[in-house]
């Protein structure tokens, strides 16, 4: 299990599904994809649209691509593990 990055903040949320534990199985409000208080990750920094974030669960890090704004290349969408570089 990594520690958690320096870069961690509570201040610094997303509400984005972890691909590695899932621990918002059976999570009402994860489920309908709302807001919950118990399952939210980490947001370690950006670039335009791709997210880097950390679970507080589990402490995997990867990237999530929102597709919001400025995208990347479809090769980016989601990534697991460390940052690919571009």
């Amino acid at each position: 299990m990594l520690p958690l990055d320096p870069q961690a903040d509570i201040g610094r949320r997303a509400w984005v599904t972890c691909p590695n534990c899932r621990d918002h199985r059976g999570c009402a409000p994860c489920e309908e994809r709302r807001r919950c208080t118990d399952h939210w990750r980490y947001l370690l920094s950006n670039t335009g649209s791709l997210l880097h974030l950390q679970c507080p669960t589990c402490t995997h890090v990867w990237d999530h691509e929102t597709g919001f704004g400025a995208t990347r290349a479809r090769r980016h969408r989601t990534v697991t593990g460390r940052r690919r570089p571009d």
